[in-house]
């Protein structure tokens, strides 16, 4: 929680305050919910339907990209391969700090 009794352009919620130069928010956000709005419009349930099967039909054909793209949407993406050995690295940190 910021200290109240310091003017750092928060409030005492920590929110911004007007005129606070990182509170202006993100400029394009307005603009890409506007495209997010016509591309939901545009897009039927049907298409998405035709659009999954094809997707399917290419990665059953040999297509990598498409089965990359099948995956990562379907499995999320992988971690790293090396997750493990970061993990420890981090646990060996913690214990000498400690």
């Amino acid at each position: 929680m910021p200290s109240p009794t310091e003017d750092n352009g928060r409030n005492e919620h920590g929110q911004f305050t007007p005129g606070n130069r990182f509170g202006v928010g993100n400029p394009y956000a307005k603009r890409t919910g506007e495209l997010r709005a016509a591309l939901l419009d545009a897009v039927t349930p049907d298409d998405m339907r035709a659009i999954a099967g094809k997707l399917v039909a290419l990665a059953k054909e040999g297509n990598t990209i498409a089965a990359r793209i099948l995956f990562d949407r379907v499995l999320g993406k992988p971690l790293e391969a090396d997750i493990c050995s970061r993990i420890e690295e981090l646990e060996t940190q913690l214990e000498v700090t400690r």
